[in-house]
């Protein structure tokens, strides 16, 4: 990818999603947690992570590849920035996911740590895809929370990372 196309991608684009949750475990063992690229398939249903170039550290690439039956979604991405134990930076780099993310950690007490997970994705389809938009985006609120609800189960039982 070209630094034009990486900076093209790091814009954020008119869907925006954002999901919370409180996990009761320290800032650390969420980052950790979240930062465990492979595990990510056992928070996030249908889905498989690897790393594509790097060591997961910033630079490298994620994929992430969902599939639901014969339905396959590709998302690649490119870690922009870690600032552990707090924050991570994406950027969503594929042909149709494309945009900035960010997961935030925020300490809330030795062992109580909110998560903020907030995506700003280009709407692929012109037009077409601004108008669909807002019946799409409950789907995809609904699923990004959901996932995030597994996740701190997930770490809160001591199964992640």
């Amino acid at each position: 990818m070209s630094e034009a196309d990486l900076r093209d991608a790091a814009q954020p684009g008119a869907g925006e999603v954002t999901a919370t949750v409180i996990v009761n475990a320290p800032a650390k063992q969420v980052y950790e947690a979240f930062t465990a690229w492979r595990r990510q398939g056992d928070w996030i249903p249908f889905t498989t992570v690897r790393v594509i170039s790097g060591d997961g550290g910033e630079g490298s690439v994620i994929e992430a590849v969902t599939a639901i039956g014969p339905a396959v979604l590709r998302d690649e991405m490119r870690v922009a920035k870690l600032d552990p134990p707090y924050e991570v930076r994406v950027i969503h780099q594929g042909r149709l996911l494309r945009g900035p993310g960010v997961l935030r950690c925020t300490p809330m007490g030795q062992n109580r740590t909110q998560v903020v997970w907030h995506e700003w994705f280009h709407l692929p389809g012109g037009a077409a895809g601004r108008v669909a938009w807002p019946v799409l985006w409950p789907g995809s609120k609904f699923s990004l929370t959901q996932a995030l609800k597994r996740f701190a189960r997930l770490v809160e039982a001591g199964r992640l990372p």
